[in-house]
């Protein structure tokens, strides 16, 4: 069965930084491209970024581009979301999810989730 556990979310202030992990178990994930959404309350959930679990190529939301740089450790099966120059409009739920159809932006394409941790920025 596959899990996807996601940690690293809290209050930070704007302008702090944070990273998220995704530990990624249950099945080989070599095909697969691994992702991080968000959730604002009150609204739907949004991409943010994707990984191709092998070559590594990247797809980032132009909200996050140049602040935020996803990454993964292939040995440890972890999905990383760094998160610099925090805002108050980056606070949201975080959901890793993955997929086996490429770096697509859309919810529905993906057929795995974790179950969210909490990202809180203050201004």
């Amino acid at each position: 069965q596959v899990q996807l556990v996601e940690s690293g979310g809290g209050l930070v202030q704007a302008g702090d930084s944070l990273r998220l992990s995704c530990v990624a178990s249950g099945r080989t994930f070599s095909s697969y491209t691994m992702a991080w959404f968000r959730q604002a309350p009150g609204k739907e959930r949004e991409f943010v970024a994707a990984i191709r679990w092998i070559g590594g190529i990247t797809n980032y939301a132009d909200s996050v581009k140049g602040r935020f740089t996803i990454s993964r450790d292939n040995a440890k099966n972890t999905l990383y979301l760094q998160m610099n120059s925090l805002k108050p409009e980056d606070t949201a739920v975080y959901y890793c999810a993955a997929n086996n159809y490429g770096l697509v932006t859309t919810t529905s394409t993906y057929d795995y989730w974790g179950q969210g941790t909490q990202v809180t920025v203050s201004s």
